[in-house]
């Protein structure tokens, strides 16, 4: 078996649960002014997950309609990556579950643990794996941080969010297509901007502890916002010059869904103009790795992709961790 010289999208696909929750209820809970949350990060609306709706009843309708967009046998799957940051437990991995509930008998199955980056490692492992085993992979992002949501501290609670998106990648011989150039980042320096304190070894799960432990915190919005800003712009530069690519060469920026702001202020300093960005958090909010795939199912559907476009990805997000890639469609 040789290895093949590329792989490509040959499916996509997105869940968002049905509950849309809207700003205004999550203002009044924080004594917050009407149009405050919209004003600071772009945002509307966002979907929680129903009680009882698992991370893997998320992941299976999105991972289920990459496949079927894909237009290929469910035992060709080889490998089915999740990026979550909220599996179903923290132990047994989620992905093998996922990939049993899809019919996949022929995948191996793992979670990858990137936050806000997850899809952009996914993604890049997931070529590298089509490219030398010739097989396709399914790589589905999806989280539900809804439960994750400290209602009484303002920074998280107005941002995050529950969705999926996937995608399947398929072996090519077009060297214009699928991943171009890529950069990855982290700081470890910044470890603690965003953290769920305990359930890991350094703070076990314990019957006493405050309830608010098991949520997530973010300690300095402020710094995290230019972090975040900084990580997506160095490593977008860096993606453009590894395809010898620049930004005019760019025809969609489909930026992790943080905030507006960021976004917009990256593709600035990128060269990217707003009728260029994709843009879906006013009506899907922040669902950390979940929101690029989400985004590029959805901006699909809106104006499908035509052959030749490039497109830029871009994430960053707790860790810290960050990444950039081009992709030829």
């Amino acid at each position: 078996m040789s290895p093949v010289r590329a792989s490509c999208i040959a499916g996509l696909g997105h869940y968002a649960p049905e509950r849309r929750v809207e700003n205004t209820e999550i203002e009044s809970q924080l004594g917050l002014e009407t149009g405050w949350i919209e004003r600071r990060t772009g945002i509307r609306a966002r979907r929680w997950a129903a009680e009882g709706e698992l991370l893997t009843d998320l992941a299976a309708p999105a991972g289920a309609a990459a496949v079927s967009d894909a237009n290929i046998s469910r035992g060709d799957i080889a490998l089915t990556i999740l990026a979550t940051s909220t599996p179903d437990h923290l132990l047994p991995p989620s992905a093998p579950l996922l990939a049993h509930h899809l019919g996949l008998s022929n995948s191996g199955a793992i979670d990858l643990a990137g936050a806000c980056s997850g899809f952009i490692y996914a993604l890049t492992l997931a070529d590298g794996f089509v490219r030398t085993q010739c097989k396709p992979v399914l790589v589905v992002a999806a989280n539900i941080l809804s439960r994750r949501i400290n209602p009484a501290e303002r920074a998280s609670a107005v941002l995050f969010a529950d969705a999926a998106g996937a995608v399947v990648l398929v072996p090519s011989d077009d060297t214009e297509m699928g991943l171009l150039g890529v950069d990855l980042a982290s700081d470890g320096s910044h470890y603690d901007l965003i953290s769920i304190p305990s359930g890991g070894s350094k703070q076990p799960f314990d019957p006493g502890m405050a309830a608010s432990e098991a949520l997530m915190t973010m300690r300095d919005g402020q710094e995290m916002f230019l972090q975040a800003v900084n990580g997506m712009t160095h490593c977008a530069k860096r993606a453009l010059a590894a395809a010898g690519l620049n930004s005019a060469d760019i025809s969609r920026f489909v930026p992790h869904q943080a905030n507006a702001r960021i976004f917009d202020v990256v593709g600035e300093d990128v060269g990217i103009e707003p009728g260029r960005i994709v843009h879906t958090i006013a009506e899907y909010g922040n669902s950390s790795a979940a929101t690029i795939p989400l985004s590029l199912s959805l901006s699909r559907q809106a104006s499908p992709f035509v052959s030749g476009e490039k497109l830029l990805l871009a994430a960053a997000g707790a860790g810290l961790i960050g990444g950039a890639l081009v992709w030829g469609i």
